[in-house]
Order: C-alpha cells, then sequence, then structure tokens
C-alpha cells in the first residue's frame, strides 16, 4: 500500500515518527505541499494523509488509485466530501485530540489580558521594578474573574471543557448551543445569542463554521456586546469580520480580542487587527502542545491501520 503524507511539518516537524505506518506500506513523507503539487505527489497512493492540503474533487478526480484521505485534524473542510464519497473514499478525522490543549490556550489569551504577566515579566527584566520608590506597580489595570459572565458559543467537547475552567474561576456561565437546556452541565445557563452578547464579559467561541457562523461577530454584533468585554477566538478565523473587530478596538467598542485563528494564515501583513494595541494574536497554535501532538499521530495512524484492516473508524464519509 502506498501512503503519502502531504503536509506532516505542522503536526510533526521532526521531534514524533511515522515509523507505524512503515509497517503498512510504502510511507513518503513531505514537509509541505503546494496546492500545484498534490496530484503529482500523491500520484499512485491508495491512502493520502493531509492537514492543511486541499483535496478537492480536481484532485480526486485525478487520482484513481486514491482508497482513503486521513485528515490530521479534527474539521475536515479540506476535503471535498461529496466527491470523495462518489468515488467510494473513506475520509476520517482525529476527534477531540486537543481539547485540554484549546481549552489551556483559551485561559492563557484571557490571563494575558487580566494580569498581564508578561507585561510585567520584561519590564522587569528591564529594571522597571528595581526603580520603584513602592513595593509594587502596576500601569495596567487588573481584573478578577471571579463573578464575571463567561459567555461560550457553543459546547462541544472544548466549549465543555472551558465552561468547567471558567467555573473553577469562580465565573458565571451562559452558553449559545443547541443542546436543551436540561443537557446542559451543571451551572451553564441556556440563552439567545443577542442575551449572551449583552451579558458577557468574557465572549469564547467554540462553535463549527457554517454559513449560520460565518462573520457571527460582525459590526452588527460587536455594536450589542459590553465595551468591557473581551472576545476570544480559538474556533475558526472566519466566525469573526477581521476588520469590523479592529475598527471595535481602535474606537475602544471592545477591550481585547484574543485569538489563536484568522480567516487568512498565514495573515498578509496590512491584516489591522496586527497593529491593534489590545488585539493579542498566537499564531493558530492552541491545538500544537507536544502532547496533543502524540495524540493526534496516534489516532491518525490508528485510523489507517483500522481501514487496512477492514473496520475504519473516525469516519466522515
Amino acid at each position: 500500500m502506498k501512503i503519502v503524507i502531504l503536509d506532516s511539518y505542522g503536526a510533526n516537524p521532526g521531534d514524533l515518527s511515522w515509523d507505524r505506518l512503515s509497517e503498512l506500506g510504502d510511507v513518503t513523507v513531505y514537509d509541505r505541499t503546494k496546492a500545484e503539487e498534490t496530484v503529482a505527489r500523491a500520484a499512485g497512493a491508495e491512502v493520502i494523509l493531509t492537514n492543511k492540503v486541499v483535496v478537492g474533487r480536481r484532485e480526486i478526480e485525478r487520482l484513481p488509485r486514491l482508497r482513503y484521505i486521513g485528515v490530521l485534524a479534527t474539521g475536515y473542510n479540506v476535503v471535498d466530501i461529496v466527491a470523495a464519497h462518489e468515488h467510494g473514499i473513506v475520509v476520517t478525522n482525529v476527534p477531540a485530540y486537543s481539547t485540554e490543549s484549546v481549552t489551556q490556550m483559551v485561559f492563557a489569551h484571557l490571563l494575558t489580558v487580566t494580569n498581564r504577566t508578561e507585561h510585567y515579566a520584561i519590564q522587569n527584566r528591564n529594571g522597571r521594578w528595581s526603580g520603584e520608590p513602592d513595593f509594587c506597580y502596576w500601569d495596567t489595570p487588573l481584573t478578577e474573574l471571579a463573578g464575571k459572565t463567561f459567555g461560550i458559543v457553543g459546547l462541544g467537547n472544548i466549549g465543555r471543557r472551558v465552561a468547567v475552567v471558567a467555573q473553577a474561576f469562580g465565573m458565571k456561565v451562559a452558553a449559545v448551543t443547541s443542546k436543551r437546556a436540561e443537557d446542559l452541565p451543571v451551572g451553564v445557563n441556556k440563552l439567545t445569542i443577542a442575551e449572551l452578547l449583552a451579558t458577557s464579559d468574557v465572549l469564547s467561541l467554540h462553535c463549527p463554521l457554517t454559513d449560520a457562523t460565518r462573520y457571527l461577530i460582525c459590526a452588527d454584533t460587536l455594536r450589542q456586546m459590553k465595551p468591557t468585554a473581551i472576545l476570544i477566538n480559538t474556533g475558526r478565523g472566519p466566525l469573526v469580520n477581521d476588520q469590523d473587530v479592529a475598527a471595535a478596538l481602535n474606537e475602544n467598542r471592545l477591550a481585547a480580542y484574543c485569538a489563536d485563528v484568522l480567516a487568512e494564515e498565514p495573515p498578509r501583513s496590512g491584516n489591522p487587527l496586527l497593529a491593534c494595541q489590545n488585539a493579542y494574536i498566537t499564531p493558530h497554535i492552541a491545538w500544537a502542545t507536544r502532547e496533543a501532538r502524540i495524540r493526534l499521530l496516534h489516532v491518525a495512524v490508528n485510523n489507517v491501520v483500522a481501514f487496512a484492516e477492514g473496520r475504519p473508524v473516525n469516519k466522515v464519509v
């Protein structure tokens, strides 16, 4: 069996191993693959693994031997699911591998805004504290989370875990979700989106990207939020209109925007959020702890093993 990994580097820049796949067949690993290289590199492969390389109808129709596409992520929008189904190709993903790591990033971002530890650490490396007349100093607002309202859009694996951690900080938790109110975790209040926007001190996005949620956060919804609110996006970049959020930050209609994802990655140098003082942007790394990547590779390889044994798991089609 010929196996091709189209873009290994993001998940495995060399500190982990694909050796288990070699037990199943001939494995070729590419760090990165450009769109125009996909068909040539995957030619003759029965199995391909992809993280962000698009495998669309064009690619599928030019790869007659292809029988399996393994997505090295939870989201599988990089694959044309309809075309894969028409050609009898199994598509799998890796669900829930990054729940703990993404949750951790949500609160790393939040605490960056409320406590500014890096800001003070940098100042004090440069001698600021040593020159102060008092035993302490602060030049930013410092905010206690207990008693504040933490709003969540989407209560999947990550959203539910975020709710638990927010409650551990003593926060009141509310959510917009398709789940019934009686099925929500204890202490989580179900609200409409309008209610959540109006009452959240912190709003964290954990919903899938669909036609209904694209640009969920835009000029209109930002006007419904508290000007003191902190917005966090570790879900999908296009849930947020970057231009509108930048404008709200610059006009002091939003206290802070914390994002690990942007609509375009890597962002163009002119993205307005990159220059906003109260925008805290990390480069899509919430999922990338070593522990999460070990889980990712383990599940991805097991998915291929299960397929080879005729019992595919984690199928999306």
